[in-house]
């Protein structure tokens, strides 16, 4: 019984961290992806999206920042974005 409770946890553990490597990775290029498309046409977008999903992956805060960055631009016009994002999305992308 307790061989079965230690194995369930730790699949649980490798699932979530799994399923939190997808959300970031889609999560940073949509990030560094609008900010190309919103402010410099020449921004590092692969560069961006390595940082952010090594950061992401590392700290559960930076985590929870980059899914507020990308849920609050979701559907956003660029300007719309900025005034309306920059609080949650200042951290994530320059």
């Amino acid at each position: 019984m307790i061989n079965k409770l230690l194995f369930l946890i730790g699949a649980l553990a490798v699932l979530t961290s799994g399923c939190r490597a997808v959300d970031s990775a889609v999560d940073c290029h949509s990030i560094c992806t609008r900010y190309r498309d919103c402010f410099d046409q020449n921004y590092g977008v692969d560069s961006c999206e390595s940082r952010c999903r090594a950061n992401a992956n590392s700290d559960s805060s930076y985590y929870t920042k980059v899914d507020s960055c990308d849920a609050c631009i979701d559907n956003n016009a660029c300007a719309t974005a900025v005034f309306s994002c920059g609080a949650n999305c200042s951290s994530v992308v320059p």
